[in-house]
């Protein structure tokens, strides 16, 4: 296979299907079962396999249709951003393909050869990949890229973001002030750029305000369900007097399990929670804990609208947009002080 083409014979050769099953897995126009979809996905990773995206193209034009690239639809700060994308894109015209990849490289990798291969005419990526050369030899070459929420090192590909450094930074400055002197963290996945910002933000103000640099206090979670408990146990067990929780589902996480405990926050625990959407539950525990409030909406925004701009213009300049949480601190009630520990 290495000194010739990969044909779609190949791949329905390798994958057990005809042809006809790997056209309508590639192009969805008809109903393919998940087991189908995944012997046919893995026939195509393994093979390397790239349909003619400039034939097609040539044959139909635009597609009209924009891809999204997400680590955790169920997670509801994708979802929320995801609404706000499709939104944007419906309002001009445009349709939306959800890919998801559960924080994996591979499915990742899959899904970006299939989109770009004919399928969108751009595509939004908040990517788990934690090496860009192999993000980048994945996308055709002048193929619209937008990067969302999470990027690289090297800047090729215009991206949408948001910076928590400042909040952060303040709110452990904040507990430091309040007499805490054990602060852990609990971040997501360490290889992504958004992990890496709120973790040196956290750094930077525990040397600054003197605080126990001890790396054991540093946890890490991921984007999905269930990742947050057993961080948690590790940093309870370790006696911190607060926790800041750099992601908003692992937030909601750690409120239910500290009440199962019967932790008190605010009380027995200073908190810092993330909140990437607007919920009645967080509302509930506005005066127990300090949020970071992400501008969720405004990104997927941002996000749809770039997209766009760059299917218009591929050989517009890289463009680099930064948005920026907003950190709101709980009231600390008159009659508590540490002591009461």
């Amino acid at each position: 296979m290495n000194d010739m083409k990969v044909t779609i014979s190949d791949v329905a050769r390798l994958a057990g299907v005809s042809t006809a099953t790997v056209s309508h897995t590639i192009n969805n126009t008809r109903y393919v079962s998940n087991e189908t979809k995944e012997k046919v996905y893995r026939a195509i990773a393994e093979l390397g396999y790239t349909p003619d995206a400039s034939a097609r193209s040539f044959r139909t034009g635009k597609k009209k249709t924009i891809g999204f690239i997400v680590p955790d639809i169920s997670n509801k700060f994708f979802a929320t951003m995801i609404e706000s994308v499709e939104n944007y894109l419906s309002a001009h015209g445009y349709h939306l393909i959800i890919a998801n990849t559960k924080e994996n490289m591979e499915r990742e990798e899959n899904n970006i050869r299939l989109l770009t291969a004919g399928l969108v005419d751009g595509l939004l990526v908040a990517s788990t990949m934690d090496d860009f050369q192999r993000f980048d030899e994945l996308i055709p070459a002048g193929f619209p890229v937008v990067l969302v929420d999470r990027t690289f090192e090297i800047k090729k590909y215009s991206s949408i973001c948001v910076s928590n450094f400042q909040p952060i930074y303040r709110s452990v400055c904040r507990l430091a002030g309040k007499g805490d002197r054990r602060v852990g963290i609990i971040g997501g996945l360490p290889r992504l750029s958004s992990t890496k910002e709120r973790i040196s933000a956290y750094q930077q103000a525990v040397a600054d305000c003197g605080l126990a640099q001890d790396e054991s206090l540093i946890r890490y979670g991921d984007s999905m369900e269930n990742s947050a408990q057993t961080c948690l146990d590790e940093l309870l067990a370790q006696d911190c007097d607060a926790i800041v929780v750099c992601q908003g589902l692992m937030a909601s996480e750690t409120i239910v399990y500290l009440s199962k405990k019967g932790i008190q926050p605010a009380k027995d625990i200073d908190l810092v929670g993330f909140v990437d959407y607007d919920s009645d539950f967080y509302q509930l525990y506005s005066n127990q804990m300090d949020r970071i409030i992400q501008p969720v909406e405004e990104l997927g925004k941002a996000a749809g609208e770039q997209i766009l701009k760059r299917v218009e213009e591929p050989d517009a300049p890289i463009f680099e947009k930064m948005l920026t949480s907003t950190y709101k601190p709980h009231d600390i009630p008159s009659s508590w002080v540490h002591s009461d520990r």
